[in-house]
């Protein structure tokens, strides 16, 4: 297991690489000058030596490959340089953030779980009902409903129309603020976690122990929850792993409209201003995230499921 584990994060590496370069290559490309934005926005004047001085300052004026190399030597001990907007450390302005999106992803996605695989047992235990058609067509509007579609409408009928919830802002501590948001990301996730919870079950309760358990006179329902559930986990805890890093990534539009100040946000708000670092710095940390991720999803499966074979 420590062999595997090693390997896998060796192999992770030439990905981070390879994510930093591209970000750094697309945030170079995009037309217009970050610092004549930012002077024009503060000043409403462009004084072309001031903007000069600058350039020169923040390293803009040299090449590209050691700009790109100075980018990955810091993003490497995670500094990711100074906000041209703020003139913060990139790195502190994350910290700050992270809480916020750590909150609606974690809660997105503990609603994501219990209620894909909740539903997706229910479907594999009343296979071919009307029950299974449900389920089925649950699955399909969470996969098929864009998160942004999803969120203004829950804001529609428990902020707008009912007025249980705030439809946006944030407070530290208050949980109502988060709920919305993290019902936007757990739902569109939850359909994806249906469907293969549905289809893992019900290939499972094709084996023979299944078979042998009816034989022994134990009831269809235990047998669905406590034996065909456990090694119908795998492939369930895969693709959990995975919506894991699409919940980061989702956070960024939900995040915009519920108007959180968390990474999503932070993200939109540098690609409009063109603060290279601050952009740079919130996708690689996404990305980084989503490598840990699918890392310890596979430890996790491993763990699960012993007779998956690991190669040291």
């Amino acid at each position: 297991m420590l062999g595997y584990t090693v390997r896998r994060l060796l192999e992770a590496i030439p990905i981070w690489i390879a994510i930093t370069l591209i970000v750094f290559i697309l945030m170079n490309i995009i037309p217009g000058d970050p610092v004549a934005q930012l002077m024009d926005a503060r000043s409403g004047a462009l004084d072309k030596h001031v903007i000069e001085q600058i350039r020169e300052e923040w390293g803009l004026n040299d090449p590209l490959a050691l700009q790109y190399l100075h980018f990955l030597k810091g993003a490497v001990v995670g500094d990711f340089g100074t906000s041209y907007q703020t003139r913060s450390g990139v790195t502190e302005l994350l910290l700050e953030r992270i809480p916020v999106t750590v909150s609606i992803t974690v809660l997105g996605l503990i609603m994501a779980i219990v209620v894909g695989i909740t539903i997706g047992v229910i479907g594999a235990y009343k296979r071919g009902t009307w029950i299974d058609s449900l389920v089925s067509s649950f699955s399909v509007s969470g996969v098929s409903i864009p998160s942004f579609f999803l969120g203004l409408i829950l804001m529609y009928i428990f902020a707008v129309k009912f007025k249980i919830l705030p439809s946006s802002g944030y407070q530290a501590g208050e949980l109502k603020f988060l709920i919305l948001p993290a019902a936007t990301l757990g739902l569109a996730v939850s359909g994806v976690i249906a469907r293969i919870t549905r289809s893992s079950m019900i290939d499972v309760l094709k084996h023979d122990f299944i078979t042998t358990a009816y034989s022994k006179g134990i009831s269809s329902l235990r047998i669905t929850v406590l034996h065909a559930l456990k090694n119908a986990l795998p492939p369930i805890m895969t693709i959990i792993g995975v919506q894991m890093g699409l919940l980061l990534s989702g956070a960024v539009i939900t995040e915009t409209i519920f108007g959180l100040p968390g990474i999503g946000r932070l993200l939109i708000d540098s690609i409009l201003q063109r603060d290279l670092p601050t952009v740079q710095g919130c996708v690689v940390f996404i990305a980084t995230v989503f490598l840990l991720v699918n890392l310890l999803t596979d430890l996790c499966c491993r763990w699960i499921d012993p007779r998956i074979k690991v190669e040291a």
